[in-house]
């Protein structure tokens, strides 16, 4: 397996321990009777045995190579390292996983290289255990939700007029940093009333703040032990209009009908289609993109609530649920974390009130 970013790289961390950044390429051999190899960014040649570092927990060795997807003659470097691994231990089968997230040129040189193995898509068999948190990843999710409580109830505080979007972002982040967040994603928007505030990348929150307009805000960071959840609410510098209500009432009361269908054995492309047939149901638009997910070292994983999912829900899954729309006047949208039980859904992991929130000014 290889990642390249802490957001959707959650395999190499899932087993490892340690996340790959900022682009550069991370590699794990994961062997079925002795230690790990890693391969990542570092000086050409070296080889750090391990033995027992209780940061490389379960790695035999880390092999370095100085490679960069922007430079294309280093593309098959790390697949050159994991190939002078393979060979002297003579395997016969090896599983690819999330294969579609390894590189062409990586996955060419290494076929190539080792033409009498047989490559297999391992990523089924490895997305099922990992779907499934134990109690001590169950901690620190709930860790995290916590953590964006205290965030988002910060950013209540520290919100007001003249302020542009990104310093309300820059502020959310560097709470989440203070209390044990490593990185992840601060989107956020905002309007006057009867203008819709969708989420914002930051190089697009750059609009300052007046009063009575209102702030769409996503926190999806990760919190201490690299575990993700998400939270999103609509914040208001004064009162909101009818209609921005009235579209909160609905995600709200759509999310709380997701949840009454979540189940053990659920089908996922079934609770998808209920949702759909409750959207329309009720005058609102059917979800085409994706509302509700499995959550851990990604920011997305499976079980995806959606039509092409075969996975079923199992006790012990970490879901986000936000289902939303958007108008020209309104972007409507709610975001929490629960936890799949054997009787159902947890209580919801976030204990951010599910309202508009409406600041005095």
């Amino acid at each position: 397996m290889q990642a390249t970013n802490d957001w959707l790289g959650g395999y190499v961390k899932w087993f490892t321990d340690l996340p790959a950044n900022n682009g550069y390429p991370r590699t794990v051999i994961f062997y079925l009777a002795d230690p790990m190899v890693v391969v990542e960014m570092g000086p050409v040649g070296v080889t750090r045995i391990m033995n027992g570092d209780a940061l490389h927990r379960g790695v035999q060795s880390a092999k370095y190579t100085p490679s960069f997807f922007s430079i294309d003659y280093t593309h098959t470097y790390d697949a050159e390292l994991v190939v002078a691994d393979l060979k002297p231990r003579n395997c016969r089968t090896v599983g690819l996983v999330a294969k579609g997230a390894l590189p062409n040129a990586f996955v060419t040189h290494i076929t190539t290289a080792l033409g009498e193995v047989k490559f297999t898509d391992a990523t089924a068999i490895v997305d099922k255990i990992k779907a499934i948190k134990s109690a001590e990843e169950l901690s620190l999710i709930r860790a995290c939700a916590d953590m964006q409580d205290q965030v988002f109830a910060t950013v209540l505080d520290h919100i007001k007029p003249g302020m542009r979007d990104i310093d309300v972002i820059a502020f959310a982040q560097w709470q989440g940093q203070l209390l044990g967040s490593e990185q992840g994603i601060f989107l956020g928007g905002s309007a006057p009333l009867g203008t819709a505030s969708p989420f914002l990348p930051r190089y697009m929150q750059g609009r300052r703040l007046q009063k009575g307009d209102h702030l769409s805000l996503l926190i999806e960071n990760n919190g201490p032990g690299g575990f993700y959840t998400e939270l999103a609410r609509t914040i208001v510098l004064g009162k909101a209009s009818n209609e921005l209500k009235d579209g909160f009432e609905s995600v709200r009361e759509a999310q709380a009908y997701t949840l009454s269908l979540i189940k053990p054995g659920a089908s996922c492309a079934d609770i998808h289609a209920a949702h759909n047939d409750y959207m329309r149901q009720h005058g609102l638009p059917p979800e085409l993109r994706l509302y509700a997910h499995g959550q851990g070292y990604d920011l997305v994983e499976r079980p995806l609530i959606r039509s092409d999912e075969t996975m079923t829900l199992e006790a012990g899954m970490n879901l986000a649920v936000h289902p939303g729309f958007a108008t020209e006047s309104i972007f409507a949208v709610i975001c929490d974390n629960y936890i799949v039980e054997d009787g159902g859904v947890s209580e919801c992991l976030h204990r951010t009130e599910k309202r508009l929130f409406e600041l005095p000014i």
